[in-house]
């Protein structure tokens, strides 16, 4: 596939997934790059299936993209917010016509629920495009008189941003952190998780067939830990965004530290979900019940049920019968509603945690075993802990794992909701409006949902408190981000 653009691109070979071309190689200033070396992608679904033998980032190749993206900046940043515009649309065209291509092999490479996919998730990326671009060409500076002069805010394209993604939801949050960077004006270096890396690179093919200019996305493949430092501590680099873990993000907070360079994290969370007897409870229970999706693989996910002692029981009860009709199968089958879990690495986490919370007295109330041997699935589970202190309380476990404790007040509701070093996001479902304005502004979460849950709005600011993450994504706060803001003050005698 190409676009026929002079700067054409040259590749090692392409492979076969899911009945969808994809190449298995960089994309850096409008061209393929191979590498000498390789890593394996594999299928969750199947993981004795060897997808593609992708190539393998090293310095050279980091080096090389952030130098495409460093001489693509200064033509990229003239064309304006309405020059850049029109790119971005395109590139939503071309998401919007391979939505089927995209979904169905995302579906493999990643595992998350084929209708999801193709109905709501991979869209998601032509609407970051049309989104940021919209939201760029409608900017109004700001201007003010004081002190004799005229007063205006201008952004200004801060240079080129890398962009380091993660393996749940891949193509949509790389859509999500490279729309705002492009709509900026700062060309990026893309880095996407090497356990889900397929779809990026469909991204880039995309890109191309838009007619982005060469080297305003670059797309590098490779292990986290060895290509990442690279492009994180390269002083060219004038913005880093990263969504992953706690201990990844202080590595990359120091590269950024050390060139001063603004640094935005999306870290995870271990949101709350806070029911009080006086709200409904089937539909509290059904959302409960729903934190199993993807195999809780989503940091959004409410894995903390905290239930008004009064109805703790019918509570039980209501989202026992959930839980019951959740499906474990293959991510193609619209019946399915658990998929498997990653990669056997993260399976294998997410079983040291049940088994440490059972040797430590925790009460496993249902699941906390695979679901076959040799697959990676894993039951959805309860766990009632010993203690708030629990590690299975305390920590983020990113699987289908939810703990239950109890509360008598909305006092100690809320003691329990804010008792973790996490903030991402919260859930409050209670049937007094007054409740909701008083609990819901108390909980410490970046968002808090009251009576529905995983409702997103892109203008939006989207981010965590705590260990949750540093600084805000979403509408203006991403543009802004991705921006030097100067401030221009012009004589009031100033003549022609």
């Amino acid at each position: 596939m190409g676009s026929g653009r002079s700067h054409g691109m040259s590749e090692r070979e392409r492979v076969t997934v899911a009945g969808v071309s994809v190449s298995v190689d960089h994309y850096v200033g409008g061209r393929r790059v191979s590498s000498p070396t390789t890593f394996e992608d594999r299928s969750p679904l199947d993981w004795s299936t060897v997808l593609a033998e992708v190539s393998a980032g090293d310095s050279d190749v980091a080096d090389a993209a952030v130098t495409a993206a460093t001489d693509a900046f200064e033509g990229w940043a003239a064309l304006g917010p309405a020059g850049r515009a029109p790119h971005l649309r395109r590139l939503a065209e071309k998401i919007d016509q391979r939505v089927p291509d995209i979904a169905a092999v995302e579906c493999v490479d990643m595992a998350m629920r084929h209708e999801s996919l193709r109905n709501r998730v991979i869209g998601r990326g032509a609407r970051n495009f049309r989104a940021y671009a919209d939201l760029a060409e409608q900017h109004e500076e700001r201007t003010w008189s004081s002190n004799g002069t005229a007063n205006r805010v201008q952004r200004l394209p801060a240079g080129p941003v890398v962009v380091i993604t993660p393996w749940n939801a891949p193509f949509m949050l790389a859509t999500w952190k490279v729309a705002p960077a492009l709509a900026a004006g700062n060309p990026v270096v893309l880095k996407p998780a090497e356990w889900s890396p397929l779809s990026a690179s469909l991204l880039a093919d995309l890109a191309d067939e838009a007619g982005l200019p060469p080297g305003v996305l670059n797309v590098v493949q490779g292990i986290g830990s060895e290509v990442g430092p690279t492009l994180t501590s390269d002083p060219r680099v004038r913005r880093i965004s990263f969504t992953g873990s706690p201990e990844t993000a202080r590595l990359i907070g120091a590269s950024a530290a050390a060139n001063i360079v603004p640094f935005t994290a999306e870290l995870g969370g271990k949101g709350a979900l806070v029911v009080f007897a006086d709200s409904d409870l089937e539909a509290a229970a059904r959302t409960a019940a729903g934190q199993y999706d993807d195999s809780g693989q989503v940091c959004l996910a409410a894995t903390r049920l905290l239930v008004e002692e009064s109805a703790a029981d019918e509570f039980l009860e209501r989202f026992g019968a959930h839980v019951d009709a959740h499906v474990l199968g293959d991510s193609h089958d619209d019946a399915t509603t658990i998929t498997p879990m990653i990669h056997p690495v993260h399976l294998a986490r997410v079983e040291e945690f049940v088994e440490r919370a059972r040797a430590a007295g925790d009460t496993i109330v249902r699941g906390g075993r695979r679901h076959t041997p040799d697959g990676l699935w894993y039951e959805p589970t309860l766990i009632s802990p010993v203690s708030n202190d629990s590690e299975i309380v305390q920590h983020e476990v990113f699987g289908p794992v939810l703990t239950f404790q109890t509360f008598a007040d909305e006092d100690e509701a809320v003691a329990l909701a804010n008792s973790t070093a996490y903030g991402l996001s919260a859930t409050l479902f209670t049937g007094s409006a007054d409740r909701a304005e008083r609990v819901g502004s108390a909980l410490r979460a970046g968002t808090t949902w009251v009576n529905c849950f995983l409702v997103r709005d892109l203008t939006a600011p989207f981010g965590g408190l705590g260990i949750s993450g540093l600084g805000r994504e979403g509408g203006d706060h991403a543009l802004e981000f991705h921006a030097d803001l100067k401030t221009l003050q012009i004589r009031d005698d100033t003549t022609t």
